[in-house]
């Protein structure tokens, strides 16, 4: 995943004023509850800030790889196309790049019980609660995993390639472009820029539904935007493909979702529902298989996702993409103008979170097979 990972685009905080004030902003993605996950997400991100170098004297400098200088320069025309034509803010964010030599700048750690959706959360103070805690390192978040595990809960880790600091570090240079994706395809290397930068449009403290979706809504408008404008004919075939794939993705797995939210809440004993639930996820794995001879060419970018589904990944799936459809429609209604668009989220934001979830649910009603928008947390 990116967004789980390609699919998702996950949200940390973080400043650097004073350790405290560090710690407790870093850690706003994750769940801090002792002072060694204070320690590790305040040496994590301080290790990002010493790392990252101004993408300007990168681009002048005659050591820069010309690989890397392509990668840097065609990221500061997203960056400025993101100002120009997106209305996304104008601050120190990915003006700067730092190479990881890692292949995630995080691992996210999520988990559900064995018959629910619901993901575990973890709450803090500032951002109230998301379903979601994660790690500098992939050895303490495994290791979480197993605990959880233990617990009796399903779970699943994966990195992240990106995270957002709601703009809290621009006085220090901003989110920075990482290695960990800037050799994405160009429409994905958008849209990533474009989904994080929304984050510093509109953050609702304790609704990880309401922000991610929203940031994805921005992410495929902008990226779709970015490359009609650029006419770049074969990334924009490359990005159609991608863009089927992702929707068969979402329709499959949606389906797939209602099918066991109705089976958790269903009054079968509990043995029922863990065969029911075993048939389930193997037809699952079943229909992917089909999906990918008869209409992908073998395409086999998810097979990964697939073979290690729980219910942890379908529910932290659903938090990133169910409520898209609801910002489409809104984006629309506001005559495709982002600032108009905007501001009309920033009017959802300010609701109370049911009747906030009830408005984006009578934008895009639910469709037979496919969950309702952004479900209860």
């Amino acid at each position: 995943m990116r967004r789980v990972a390609v699919i998702l685009g996950l949200t940390a905080v973080g400043t650097l004023a004073t350790l405290g004030l560090a710690a407790a902003v870093v850690c706003l993605s994750s769940g801090c509850s002792t002072a060694a996950y204070y320690a590790q997400a305040v040496s994590g991100h301080l290790d990002i800030v010493q790392r990252a170098q101004p993408v300007a004297e990168l681009l002048a400098s005659a050591q820069t790889d010309a690989a890397l200088r392509e990668r840097l320069a065609l990221s500061q025309q997203m960056r400025d196309f993101a100002v120009t034509e997106l209305g996304l803010p104008d601050n120190a964010s990915y003006r700067r790049y730092a190479d990881l030599g890692r292949s995630a700048v995080v691992w996210n750690v999520v988990a559900a019980p064995e018959l629910s959706l619901t993901l575990k959360t973890w709450c803090f103070a500032v951002v109230g609660c998301v379903g979601y805690r994660g790690y500098y390192r992939q050895e303490p978040a495994q290791a979480l995993a197993q605990t959880l595990h233990s617990e009796g809960l399903e779970v699943r880790v994966y990195g992240v390639p990106a995270y957002s600091t709601l703009g809290w570090t621009n006085w220090l240079g901003g989110d920075p472009l990482l290695n960990t994706f800037l050799r994405w395809p160009e429409a994905q290397l958008a849209g990533l820029i474009f989904h994080e930068l929304a984050h510093q449009v509109v953050y609702v403290n304790g609704d990880t539904a309401f922000n991610e979706s929203f940031a994805t809504a921005v992410e495929r408008l902008g990226a779709e935007r970015w490359l009609a404008r650029r006419g770049a004919g074969a990334a924009w075939a490359e990005q159609e493909l991608s863009a089927q794939r992702r929707r068969d993705f979402q329709q499959l797995t949606g389906r797939y979702r209602t099918l066991l939210q109705e089976l958790y809440a269903s009054q079968l004993p509990d043995p029922d529902k863990r065969l029911r639930k075993a048939e389930l996820m193997s037809q699952l794995r079943s229909d992917h298989a089909q999906l990918k001879t008869q209409q992908w060419q073998g395409f086999a970018g998810y097979d990964a996702w697939f073979a290690n589904a729980n219910n942890a990944s379908l529910a932290i799936l659903g938090t990133y993409n169910d409520g898209v459809p609801a910002f489409l429609r809104l984006f629309e209604q506001q005559g495709r103008d982002f600032g108009r668009f905007y501001g009309s989220v920033k009017g959802l934001a300010a609701l109370p979170k049911e009747e906030r979830q009830a408005t984006l649910r009578a934008l895009a009603p639910a469709t037979p097979g496919t969950p309702n928008a952004l479900p209860t947390e």
